[in-house]
């Protein structure tokens, strides 16, 4: 115990469903939680009947980061985004890479208290131009990442959820007038990846993805690719072919190499040569804007058109070194729009 405090409310998007029991409707796995217990994230609890929130305003981490760590390429390249995490997820990924937030409860973990005004005001005064809710599944943390989200676009920024995609319709579309973009991260193209590696499902995350492309938030699309968990070609194939039908071509979609860690620690580095393979799948596929990512310097990290070819958007990691799209959003070889929001 750290001596934390917890920042309690009473949740939004539950009903009661008899015996003193609740259902959260915040997150795909829809709890039935009874008094005195715990949701799946260990982040909402019923007391008395009524559901609350053990985090709200409760804040582990927090960065102004390049957009591009996000990661996002195609949305306000080159800005900074205010970066916010909590404690808790709806997943227990063998190989969450900041397990020691995610996996933990509110009380194990050191945080502080940051209202959504200060948060806001934060954002601003560091130039960013966007929040982002990250480092942990946003998902859990519903309330204030809402009445910040309201906050920041009354004040002129932009929203992002770097999501696993395990949130309910209904809490989509709650927050849709003030989510902007969406980091979504495909962890495999396998229910049972899904239910072996994450303890979740593949349906309500490919739902998730349809429905914020619906509600024409900017989405892309991030796959870890783990050796001989999600690497064979035909599923990445399946993978690509199921993006290009239902989200587009357009779609930017980033390949990130696995390193081993948390409870995968004994699989291999994802070679190269596999995350080349996989950007070469999409590109024959007909994806237009593919990256290779959580690896050195590569060309693969840079935006290029579709239609000419000419590198557009040159990066160093994460860092933007130049931007040749015109300002009304076009290549200056050939003229075609780019995807991007600026």
């Amino acid at each position: 115990m750290l001596g934390v405090m917890s920042l309690t409310r009473e949740a939004m998007l539950y009903t009661g469903v008899g015996d003193g029991r609740v259902e959260c409707g915040v997150c795909s796995r829809r709890c039935v939680i009874s008094p005195g217990k715990l949701g799946f994230c260990r982040t909402r609890e019923n007391r008395d009947g009524k559901l609350y929130t053990l985090i709200y305003g409760l804040v582990s981490s927090v960065s102004a980061d390049p957009i591009e760590k996000k990661p996002l390429y195609h949305f306000m390249p080159g800005s900074l985004s205010y970066s916010l995490g909590t404690v808790g997820c709806n997943f227990r990924c063998l190989h969450c890479q900041n397990y020691t937030v995610s996996q933990m409860r509110h009380d194990e973990v050191r945080t502080f208290e940051l209202s959504p005004e200060d948060a806001v005001s934060r954002a601003l005064e560091t130039g960013c131009r966007s929040m982002a809710f990250t480092y942990n599944e946003p998902t859990i943390w519903f309330e204030y990442t809402y009445d910040t989200a309201r906050l920041a676009h009354d004040s002129g920024l932009a929203n992002v959820y770097v999501t696993n995609g395990y949130i309910t319709e209904e809490a989509l579309k709650t927050i849709a007038p003030y989510l902007d973009a969406l980091s979504f991260d495909i962890k495999a193209f396998s229910d049972d990846f899904y239910k072996n590696i994450c303890h979740a499902r593949l349906a309500p995350v490919l739902d998730t993805a349809l429905l914020g492309k619906e509600l024409g938030m900017h989405i892309e699309v991030v796959n870890l690719i783990i050796p001989t968990l999600n690497d064979s070609t035909d599923e990445i194939r399946e993978f690509v072919e199921w993006i290009k039908d239902n989200l587009g071509a357009d779609t930017p979609l980033h390949f990130t190499c696995f390193y081993p860690y948390y409870k995968l620690n004994d699989l291999p580095q994802t070679p190269f040569n596999t995350l080349e393979e996989a950007y070469r799948i999409a590109k024959d596929a007909g994806m237009e804007y593919v990256y290779i990512g959580n690896v050195p310097d590569t060309e693969q990290n840079n935006t290029y058109c579709p239609s000419c070819g000419r590198e557009l958007i040159k990066r160093y990691g994460f860092h933007v070194v130049e931007n040749r799209i015109t300002p009304d959003g076009k290549c200056p070889e050939c003229g075609t729009r780019i995807k991007v929001k600026e």
